[in-house]
């Protein structure tokens, strides 16, 4: 397949096979610190099916508000386990972060990934009051983009609460991996790939930065550059960061990822 090597990352990633163990290892130890001082609300069910469940972390005192961050993995893989940490940042500015998984392809296609984190962020919503913020990485980024697109259902309170999001090295533009080995699990046909692309729905009310690494994968470059301008949105690329460390940022309070997202 000829976009194959564009969309691999792990291999172009120095060490790149070894973040995820890290990842879940440093998750697992956040998600049992913050359990032990009462700030972590783990395994709520926003649906009825096994990785329809969300962890929220909460910040010392009284949150600010919501964030709710979407994990990536080519809609093919993780699990909200692996990001827990990511949560850092955020909760020590005064925030709650809802950090949901969802069903995987190929048991769910996009489009049904797409309406799990809808309900996810209805859910979520109803946990936590105040002003909403969405972020998230990769595929991830692409599903939070989805939920600030109008085809998307979300209930007008909900929706009136939104005031900032962040996709970081989102993928906006689906029909490239159409010609990818990953789509034998996406299931994607033109269709599909079409109507889940956030490039070719218009732009949305809420102010959107989308947040890319320098040293990405051209293609993800690309595709964060064709997000930015399909939406007239602000477009941010963070110096030394390649796709699997540009989320480093997330926990640190004071980072510029994390004042881009509560800006």
């Amino acid at each position: 397949m000829k976009n194959d090597i564009a969309y691999n990352n792990v291999d172009f990633i120095p060490g790149g096979p070894a973040y995820p163990e890290r990842w879940e290892e440093e998750a697992r130890a956040w998600r049992e610190r913050e359990a032990a001082v009462g700030r972590a609300r783990l395994n709520h069910a926003y649906g009825p099916a096994e990785r329809q469940k969300m962890d929220v972390f909460h910040p010392a005192g009284r949150a600010e508000g919501l964030v709710v961050f979407v994990h990536g993995g080519y809609w093919l893989r993780f699990h909200r386990h692996f990001w827990s940490h990511f949560s850092e940042g955020l909760t020590h500015r005064g925030w709650a972060v809802a950090m949901p998984s969802y069903t995987l392809a190929p048991e769910a296609r996009i489009s049904d990934i797409t309406r799990e984190i809808a309900r996810a962020v209805e859910v979520a919503a109803a946990l936590v009051p105040g002003p909403m913020r969405l972020t998230g990485h990769s595929a991830g980024g692409h599903l939070m983009s989805r939920m600030l697109c109008q085809d998307v259902v979300l209930e007008s309170g909900t929706r009136a609460r939104l005031e900032r999001a962040v996709p970081i090295s989102p993928v906006g533009d689906l029909r490239p991996l159409l010609d990818t080995s990953m789509n034998e699990g996406l299931q994607l046909d033109e269709a599909e790939a079409e109507a889940e692309s956030p490039v070719l729905h218009p732009a949305p009310d809420v102010p959107v930065t989308v947040w890319v690494g320098a040293d990405e994968r051209p293609v993800f470059l690309d595709q964060a550059r064709w997000l930015a301008e399909a939406w007239g949105a602000e477009h941010r690329i963070a110096p030394g960061r390649h796709h699997f460390d540009v989320i480093d940022e997330l926990r640190e309070a004071g980072s510029p990822l994390v004042n881009a997202i509560l800006s």
